[in-house]
């Protein structure tokens, strides 16, 4: 699901699954294992996240989620939540590579980075989860307006607005608009920019900045889950998505 290349200790993750890298169990147990790993790594000084033309990542697997139990659906966000943290938290320089669409899920891994690249044209960008009936945790609110500010990510993440390429940028979502073809020189070009400085003093740097967005991991993943359980089986919600699988399901 990952292919990984390191050119002079800088790692570039290409996330590979299917066409529009849709985020399953298996999908977030190996990428929460691949970052802890590259995170103590010493023959890795940096990293580059990115996807296939037109797709950065679609977001969460609605087709296979949908149709998990409720223990199974518990376990992944639980797990996806210590993906997020792991991002979030991830010592070393990384820099988002983004390929084309990438709303919700994929956002979030666009936003735990130290700086986004996205190609021009007419992708999106975005959190959309409230108009689905997916309950948005504070940890969202604290990565969103870290970067847009809080009125800004406010205002987006209730409305559930996905943001053109151009928008995204306008808001400062994403820092850099480049050709498709350009993203990934442009993305080595930034974090080189990075790896120039004393690596404890950038990486300790970065976590002291990153205190309040680390601070709001700490909280009772089980209890804010089961509020958020409750509205994924609410009829309501059920009833969204499955008209967003069967419109999936039907391309």
């Amino acid at each position: 699901m990952f292919i990984c290349t390191n050119k002079n200790k800088v790692v570039t993750v290409e996330m590979d699954r299917g066409r529009s890298n849709p985020i399953n169990m298996e999908f977030v147990q190996q990428m929460t294992a691949l970052f802890e790993d590259m995170a103590t790594d010493d023959a890795i000084d940096g990293v580059i996240l990115t996807g296939k033309e037109h797709f950065f990542s679609v977001g969460l697997d609605l087709i296979e989620l949908y149709d998990y139990d409720k223990a199974t659906i518990n376990k992944f966000w639980i797990a996806f939540t210590n993906l997020n943290k792991t991002l979030a938290g991830f010592p070393k320089p990384m820099v988002a590579a983004i390929t084309g669409h990438s709303p919700a899920g994929g956002c979030i891994f666009a936003i735990c980075a130290d700086y986004r690249i996205m190609a021009e044209g007419k992708y999106k960008i975005g959190l959309n989860e409230v108009p689905v009936g997916i309950v948005l945790p504070y940890y969202v609110f604290a990565l969103y307006s870290y970067w847009l500010g809080k009125r800004t990510a406010y205002n987006l993440l209730l409305e559930g607005k996905l943001l053109l390429a151009e928008e995204a940028f306008d808001v400062g979502l994403v820092d850099e608009l480049v050709p498709y073809n350009e993203v990934l020189a442009k993305a080595n070009e930034k974090i080189n920019s990075f790896l120039k400085y004393s690596k404890t003093a950038w990486r300790q740097s970065k976590l002291n900045l990153r205190k309040d967005i680390l601070e709001a991991f700490e909280f009772d993943i089980e209890g804010d889950i089961d509020k958020r359980m409750e509205q994924w089986w609410a009829p309501e919600t059920r009833a969204i998505m499955n008209e967003i699988v069967q419109k999936l399901t039907a391309k």
